[in-house]
């Protein structure tokens, strides 16, 4: 793919930048995966000390992804320069030849593979946080009741025992 041959001329291929690009992406989802599953461990574990430990290295890995963005975004503004297909790296590969297309094309499908992982990733340790910012509420509510709850109807008498829905008076 990229050879030392290749690079040593003054302007490097669209294979060679492209293949640059997702050498880049590879390396950031792979970390990001990483930290996302440390992430969920802590949750899992309640350890807030490794979990703030981990944020330095978050937003690290978000800047490198975000320089990801930006150039791509680059490689999409040249090619619109040069009157190539700019919506897209998968649209600009296919100016490629025959040869180096499907190679950057296996690539930019298992970048796209790893982000519906990193998507799925997140929302699972989305879930669980949210599911921990429940329980506290919860325990929150217990706390602040007595673990009394409050009448929905009526001027705040004690509920019933008897579990009557309909008929406050049964």
């Amino acid at each position: 793919m990229i050879t030392s041959e290749n690079m040593t001329s003054s302007e490097p291929t669209w294979e060679q930048k492209i293949g640059l690009l997702l050498d880049e992406l590879s390396s950031v989802q792979s970390e990001l995966l990483g930290v996302l599953s440390a992430k969920r461990d802590c949750l899992a574990r309640l350890d807030l000390e490794q979990m703030h430990a981990l944020q330095s290295t978050e937003l690290e890995v978000s800047s490198r992804l975000e320089a990801c963005h930006a150039k791509r975004n680059e490689l999409l503004a040249t090619a619109a320069k040069e009157g190539l297909p700019h919506d897209s790296i998968t649209q600009l590969s296919k100016t490629m030849p025959a040869r180096d297309r499907k190679v950057v094309e296996q690539r930019i499908a298992q970048s796209s593979a790893q982000m519906r992982l990193l998507q799925h990733q997140s929302l699972t340790n989305w879930v669980a946080a949210q599911r921990a910012l429940l329980h506290v509420s919860q325990l929150l509510e217990i706390i602040a009741t007595g673990g009394r709850p409050e009448p929905t109807y009526g001027d705040s008498q004690p509920l019933h025992g008897r579990g009557s829905l309909v008929n406050q008076e049964a």
